[in-house]
């Protein structure tokens, strides 16, 4: 597959609604550890907005699609989860402006695009066992991919070792750093979601 366009990309964004569905309840039991205990219930709820707005906006094009995914997801309320998860999706859509049809080198721009605004937004780094543990190795292990579907295995892959990885680490953000050592052996809900979106991204395009 060298190209994608509209209908892949909506099958990507289905797959990783779908992931986090089948996930939710365990990502509030990870949570629980060192948190609220709800954030399985506000990244499903943020991902139910990317399935409400891919299934009511049938035929727009991609970047008019992930713009308003970023607006439904930010005007959610989901704590934090609600303006991380809508910066990077905004991120996305600047980066899809003008193109019908992606490319494995326009896909990971657009993915950079949208790890770069989530950055510059949330301020985190690999180290901080937050979500940006797995999107910076996603990213990364992107770059050099022969193909867009070896690009989404490859960053899934990485981004479930990123979030594996948190499991180490003492948080820097968010009430689970009030916990200190506490902390450890726990790994990050945030970055377990982002490893199950691009898992879903890639079963959802692998079904085409």
């Amino acid at each position: 597959m060298e190209k994608i366009g509209y209908p892949q990309f909506c099958g990507m964004l289905r797959g990783a609604v779908a992931q986090i569905r089948a996930n939710h309840e365990r990502l509030s039991r990870l949570d629980a550890a060192i948190g609220d205990g709800d954030h399985g219930t506000t990244i499903l709820r943020a991902m139910e907005a990317v399935e409400k707005t891919v299934e009511e906006n049938a035929g727009t094009n991609l970047q008019e699609l992930l713009a308003k995914v970023a607006q439904a997801v930010m005007a959610g309320d989901g704590g934090s989860t609600s303006p991380l998860l809508g910066s990077y999706f905004l991120g996305l859509s600047e980066a899809a402006a003008g193109k019908t049809e992606l490319d494995v080198q326009g896909l990971v721009a657009m993915f950079a695009s949208g790890t770069g605004k989530l950055a510059r937004f949330s301020r985190a780094k690999v180290g901080d066992k937050t979500m940006m543990d797995a999107f910076l190795p996603a990213l990364e292990a992107m770059q050099n991919a022969a193909s867009i579907k070896a690009a989404l295995r490859q960053a899934a892959a990485a981004a479930a070792q990123g979030a594996e990885n948190t499991k180490t680490m003492r948080a820097k953000f968010g009430r689970a750093r009030n916990l200190g050592d506490r902390v450890i052996g726990h790994p990050d809900p945030g970055a377990v979601s982002v490893s199950l979106i691009f898992q879903g991204f890639s079963e959802g395009l692998e079904a085409f």
